[in-house]
């Protein structure tokens, strides 16, 4: 008897139904992301300002109408020498992502600020940084192996080489290929650990989650049905991003819609058009300051439609950023 009982499938945090990338990514609606908390750097996840995150909090954006969390996740500062990932620390993670699993949600868990550090993607380095993100997916993959495809894993987020001059724009021919391989190391080790990972929509992404003719440059999707792709795209970076530069606008007339149409075209271009699926896993704007206690709120909701709308014709899933201060960047 006990042997039969152990022989089912827990399905305690969801079944794996058995359905392809394209078909999980059909299901989904529209995300938020969970930034400036378990990405923190420092002490605990209120470090950068945000409060203890609680089951209401994710209750309150699922009941807003949003069906996809992602949880940015720096592992780097809790792991030790042997890349053993904090035991505390791993709790706390499973915690949060049982908030979004137990509310109905898509979860998207990933690697955030580990590039700002030791990952990264060039060749002199990967000597060093292929043992630790293997140990480290393979630690995460065996923690949540038994829950089922609500559960998305994305291998990392933006791997490039910070402030390099192709920081942005797509890298270089090594680093690209160096994105390749840390993308083929993630897909296999979760693989490896079988079970419900075996079929667990995987996220793969190019040089920085970028969307350029450059990026796109060597990028290899040479997968299985339950791996996709995962891009970011703040466009027009006149309008999303607050540089203070004479170029920087601040009212949304749609002059500007071209951008995102070009953004979408080229992703339609190289990917979607050929069958693989995509998830953009960040997008989003700054609210700007117009004067004493005004904001261009009115104008970002008017750009949003026009982003999302756009994004809606090609069935791609959007998940919105918030960074505060003193995050890099100060998005909403």
């Amino acid at each position: 008897l006990i042997l039969c009982a152990c022989a089912g499938e827990n399905n305690e945090h969801g079944e794996m139904r058995g359905l392809n990338a394209a078909e999980l990514v059909a299901e989904m609606k529209t995300g938020w992301n969970l930034g400036n908390s378990l990405d923190s750097i420092g002490e605990d996840e209120t470090a950068w300002g945000n409060p203890v995150t609680t089951p209401e909090m994710i209750t309150a954006v699922k009941d807003q109408g949003f069906d996809i969390l992602r949880v940015p996740v720096t592992w780097g500062q809790h792991m030790d020498e042997n890349y053993t990932i904090e035991p505390e620390f791993m709790a706390r993670v499973k915690e949060v992502v049982d908030y979004g699993i137990d509310s109905g949600m898509y979860v998207i868990l990933d690697t955030h600020h580990e590039p700002d550090t030791w990952l990264l993607p060039q060749s002199e380095s990967m000597d060093k940084v292929e043992p630790q993100f293997t140990a480290l997916w393979r630690q995460v993959s065996e923690q949540f192996a038994d829950y089922g495809d609500h559960l998305v894993f994305e291998g990392i987020n933006e791997a490039r080489i910070k402030g390099s001059p192709t920081e942005w724009s797509g890298g270089t021919p090594d680093e690209r290929e160096c994105v390749n391989r840390l993308n083929r190391i993630f897909v296999d080790t979760v693989r490896e650990t079988g079970g419900k990972n075996a079929k667990r929509l995987l996220l793969v992404s190019t040089y920085a989650h970028a969307v350029t003719e450059n990026a796109f440059d060597g990028f290899i999707f040479d997968y299985d049905e339950y791996t996709a792709v995962a891009l970011h795209a703040y466009t027009p970076y006149s309008f999303t991003y607050h540089s203070g530069e004479s170029w920087e606008s601040y009212e949304w007339t749609g002059w500007e819609k071209g951008s995102i149409s070009g953004v979408f075209k080229l992703i339609d271009e190289q990917l979607t058009s050929k069958g693989i699926p995509v998830i953009i896993t960040e997008y989003g704007a700054v609210r700007k300051r117009l004067g004493d206690f005004l904001y261009n709120t009115e104008e970002v909701i008017a750009w949003l439609g026009d982003y999302l709308g756009t994004a809606k014709q090609y069935g791609i899933p959007c998940v919105c950023l918030l960074y505060t201060s003193p995050s890099p960047r100060d998005r909403t």
